[in-house]
């Protein structure tokens, strides 16, 4: 069974977002406590093995002090579990129990010592202090069955708390924890459930769907206490970790890289101001079929699909939009009521529209017909996305040539819609007439290779538009180039912005875009 394909649970308590701390002094890991309260973090973990000379009698009443902006968990955890101490196991339990005796509400230890810990405890433990006991896997994600034992054990040595922190080998290795986090919920047992690593953030935030107990979180990007944390302000401000719960819609962008999209922070926005109840994540992942079989839940909804799964995607839909079909490449899936996933292409709307404005602002055109007819338009690319430019270029009269590194594939694509095919040698010279039109379609000049480009300088003199699909950086090197030689230059965000509006619409069931919300989004804050 697909973990995603789980209910979640019917109630649970709010997660809590934990600021994981590693400050180099007691002084300053203090000041970062009220800069996590600051930024709305619940609690925060102080690990404390990282303060320079540590000294538990005088730093640990620095920490523990009160007033305190937030409750903590204090963690000494050892290098044989990815901390910094070395030593003995009592002189560490000694630290943990002068925690608990200062007011600390948490103190964390490690499944392979809990036994022993809880026996040099003798029953000291205060009430009022929570015990976490953890287990921490660096390199897998094990079974759902070994989860589970794992879970089994950790309340068999009386921990308060579970702790089971994995990492992520693909990104369906997180399936498995939703699982063990719908299972713990059931039962009543508190659970922390977190899969490491880029391909594990989703567990970051979705453990709020899944009712975990509470999610770790950095103060800053750079500050990070496992990779693939996200910080508190992106939790709370850009995925609103507040308001995910069991009846949350999940919907995301696959692809490989996802990262950089600025879809996460622009949908979710928009979720917002709309009241949607759903988010959008990033997922990277490398194998877009087995992705849609594990995540295949009715709360998964839709998804954007990007680079390099929009032509592998056209198989995996049960229902195509004709014009999807024709193009053989598709950006949105969604996920109907019936379960049956249909697939659309936005890409080639918001590309051309983006272009035809970018004509009529600059010339005088007449408004029945489109600026891009009978006009000569070279695209680079032969993969989904030059698809769709293509076909748009030609659905509106354009004549188009196909440029692509791998020659053969060109030649395909003209063939499709009834272009020109050209190797890219060939198009450093191409210039048949003048007011011609550049499409890159491809990847060259994405963040963070920046300094790629398709075409060189000398061979965009030939052009009167260059359209670039890349948009982080906003201004690639080709645009820049291009402005260089005093060509109008559209950039992908102009793009973005388009199709990101019918998205919203796919993804919410219709519900009105913001669209200048969506715009001005878009464009502010990029690189």
């Amino acid at each position: 069974m697909a973990a995603a394909a789980a209910p979640a649970p019917a109630a649970r308590r709010g997660t809590l977002v934990c600021a994981s701390l590693m400050a180099r002094s007691s002084r300053e890991m203090a000041a970062e406590v009220a800069a996590a309260a600051a930024l709305g973090a619940d609690a925060a973990e102080l690990q404390v093995g990282c303060i320079n000379g540590f000294q538990p009698r005088r730093d640990l009443p620095v920490l523990l002090a009160q007033p305190r902006p937030l409750p903590v968990i204090v963690t000494y955890r050892p290098k044989w579990e990815g901390g910094q101490y070395e030593g003995e196991d009592e002189p560490r339990f000694e630290v943990l129990l002068l925690a608990m005796e200062l007011g600390a509400e948490y103190v964390d230890i490690e499944l392979k010592v809990a036994d022993k810990f809880l026996n040099f405890l003798s029953g000291r433990k205060p009430e009022a202090c929570k015990l976490i006991v953890s287990f921490h896997n660096y390199e897998y994600t094990p079974s759902v069955d070994e989860l589970l034992s794992l879970v089994d054990q950790i309340q068999a040595t009386g921990a308060d708390i579970v702790k089971i922190a994995t990492s992520a080998t693909e990104i369906d290795d997180v399936s498995r924890m939703f699982q063990v986090l719908v299972h713990c919920q059931a039962k009543q047992v508190p659970i922390i459930g977190l899969v490491m690593k880029e391909r594990g953030f989703i567990s970051q935030v979705l453990c709020a769907k899944y009712g975990g107990y509470l999610t770790f979180a950095s103060l800053e990007k750079g500050k990070e206490s496992a990779p693939g944390q996200p910080t508190v302000a992106d939790l709370i401000n850009k995925y609103n970790i507040r308001q995910i719960g069991p009846d949350t819609k999940v919907i995301g962008i696959i692809g490989n890289p996802v990262s950089h999209s600025k879809s996460l922070t622009v949908q979710n926005k928009a979720f917002r101001s709309v009241g949607f109840n759903g988010v959008f994540l990033p997922f990277l992942s490398d194998d877009l079929v087995k992705f849609l079989k594990t995540f295949s839940s009715p709360e998964y909804v839709g998804f954007s699909c990007t680079m390099p799964h929009k032509e592998t995607a056209v198989r995996c839909c049960d229902y195509l939009d004709p014009i999807a079909r024709d193009i053989g490449a598709i950006n949105t899936i969604v996920r109907r009521p019936d379960g049956k996933l249909a697939g659309y292409n936005t890409d080639y709307t918001g590309a051309i529209s983006a272009i035809e404005d970018a004509i009529r602002a600059s010339q005088p055109i007449d408004p029945t017909t489109s600026p891009l007819a009978r006009r000569l338009f070279v695209v680079i690319g032969a993969g989904g996305a030059a698809k769709a430019v293509a076909y748009g270029a030609k659905e509106k009269g354009a004549r188009v040539v196909i440029a692509n590194r791998t020659f053969a594939r060109a030649q395909e694509l003209a063939r499709l819609i009834g272009g020109t095919a050209l190797t890219m040698a060939e198009l450093e010279s191409y210039h048949p007439e003048d007011g011609m039109i550049l499409a890159n379609a491809t990847s060259v000049g994405m963040y963070p290779n920046v300094n790629g480009t398709p075409l060189s300088k000398e061979a965009l003199g030939n052009y009167s538009i260059v359209f670039d699909a890349v948009f982080v950086p906003k201004e690639t090197r080709l645009l820049r180039e291009a402005a260089e030689c005093g060509i109008k230059v559209v950039n992908g965000l102009e793009m973005l912005a388009r199709l990101v509006v019918v998205q919203f619409e796919f993804f919410t069931g219709g519900m009105p875009a913001p669209q200048r919300l969506i715009r001005d989004a878009i464009m502010t804050n990029t690189q």
